[in-house]
């Protein structure tokens, strides 16, 4: 999701819940002699390199809705926001890879890229229960933690080239950096290491603290997956957002 957009929409919830509550070498020649032993056989011609798929391939390795009953997954939304983050600049050179993950763009070489956004479903209140339990509802449900989630595919050792960029970035930009958006710059204070994950070949997880203005202040979860030559990538934000195992698993999962 666009850095600003993740802003403008934490902001928004933020102020509401308090209105509500107020009220990732050669071999040797051979022997040409009668009785020379036979020489050995050639070597196995080596694997071929493994290829990365298209934008449309790796689409299709992305989490959907069927994997998610639990959670709004739209597709269309994410597609929307990384073309729209498209032209985002960062402060610091080194932070560039976590600007492009943040907002799924591919990251280093990828040949193609899925993306998709998912939230969790909001528990409805039950049509007589109490205003006080109407607004614990509205509350929670405006405050579900949102997920950019996206899979790039690679050639050969891509994938791994690039989860090792984003944690060198994560490492370099832990004193925060600054990214610029259609004139709106949103300031990330630090950059930490998160709750640890274990999933696919390797994953890291990071926490980045946002700075919402006036004192206020939003932890969003950055977490990375590579499963062969493909990078998962989970950008998880909301008031209160939380690490998002459920979809990380799911997805994982569907990389095989």
């Amino acid at each position: 999701m666009r850095n600003a957009l993740v802003r403008r929409t934490v902001l928004a919830a933020s102020a509401v819940s308090l209105a509500l509550l107020a009220t990732a070498c050669g071999s040797d020649k051979a022997d040409t002699k009668a009785d020379a032993k036979p020489s050995a056989p050639a070597s196995s011609p080596a694997a071929p390199a493994v290829k990365g798929k298209t934008d449309a391939e790796a689409t299709a390795l992305v989490v959907t809705q069927a994997d998610l009953p639990d959670q709004i997954v739209s597709a269309e939304g994410a597609a929307k926001a990384a073309t729209e983050s498209a032209g985002a600049t960062v402060d610091k050179a080194e932070c560039k890879p976590l600007m492009q993950a943040q907002s799924g763009q591919k990251v280093g070489t990828a040949t193609g890229i899925g993306r998709t956004t998912t939230k969790a479903k909001p528990k409805e209140a039950a049509a007589d229960a109490s205003p006080e339990d109407k607004l614990k509802a509205g509350l929670e449900a405006l405050g579900a933690t949102q997920t950019l989630v996206s899979v790039g595919s690679y050639d050969a050792k891509g994938a791994e080239e690039a989860f090792a960029a984003l944690k060198t970035a994560a490492a370099a930009c832990s004193g925060g950096y600054t990214v610029t958006e259609g004139g709106e710059k949103v300031k990330y204070l630090d950059v930490k290491p998160g709750a640890a994950v274990t999933a696919g070949d390797e994953a890291a997880a990071f926490t980045l603290t946002m700075d919402l203005d006036d004192g206020e202040k939003s932890a969003n979860h950055f977490v990375i997956v590579r499963k062969g030559n493909a990078l998962a990538t989970f950008y998880a934000f909301g008031v209160t957002a939380e690490q998002p195992k459920t979809v990380i698993d799911a997805q994982v999962k569907k990389l095989g």
